[in-house]
């Protein structure tokens, strides 16, 4: 008999055994967040300021994951470019996976995915404020296994408002590595590199 799953319900020790996946510590493995990334001007700069302000406000008061996407991913996605064709964004995407060796059926929803040619360029999964930005990774993982298998690679972003994290996983090897976290709380202000990884992965999936 086949036993159904809730994505929300595994562990990331669960899922990593479920698809032999490595946590890769080699800082060459992800380097896409690391260097090179895109300019932010001045009025950007501005725009950013603002957001995050306004959301450490919000905090205070452990707002819904609804609120975070509308104050702080939304406007990062427009800035990305990644609102926009030829990339789609799609919203609470149903998703199954069947695991024939173990009679297992896992159910659940994406929160956000960037679609570009039918790939998934982009994951992302969101928390309330008050929980850690890891609490997004088993879910995260898990979605971006379930893209039909692929030699290049596909990028992640967890976020909980205040915290981002960038995932990157190579399917054909079950490797994956996270970049540093990027915290509102830190001095200054970490959405200007944050909107530079997510240009960053743009331009490397149009390329490829």
């Amino acid at each position: 008999m086949v036993q159904v799953i809730q994505a929300n319900s595994l562990l990331l020790s669960d899922v990593e055994a479920r698809f032999s996946l490595q946590e890769i510590w080699d800082s060459h493995f992800f380097l896409e967040w690391q260097q090179d990334l895109p300019e932010i001007t001045d009025a950007e700069k501005q725009w950013l300021d603002q957001i995050k302000v306004d959301f450490l406000g919000l905090a205070k008061s452990s707002p819904h994951e609804e609120i975070t996407k509308l104050f702080v991913l939304a406007p990062l996605l427009s800035l990305a470019g990644l609102a926009r064709p030829p990339f789609l964004p799609v919203a609470e995407q149903s998703v199954e996976i069947f695991l024939e060796n173990d009679d297992e059926v896992i159910r659940g929803k994406i929160d956000l995915m960037v679609l570009h040619r039918r790939l998934w360029a982009i994951v992302i999964e969101s928390k309330r404020s008050s929980l850690n930005v890891l609490e997004a990774l088993p879910q995260a993982l898990l979605y971006m296994m379930a893209r039909p298998l692929e030699q290049k690679p596909i990028f992640g972003l967890m976020l909980n408002g205040t915290e981002f994290l960038f995932v990157k996983v190579q399917q054909d090897s079950s490797q994956y590595a996270l970049s540093r976290l990027y915290s509102l709380i830190n001095p200054g202000n970490d959405l200007y590199e944050v909107l530079g990884v997510l240009r960053q992965l743009r331009t490397l999936v149009l390329a490829t």
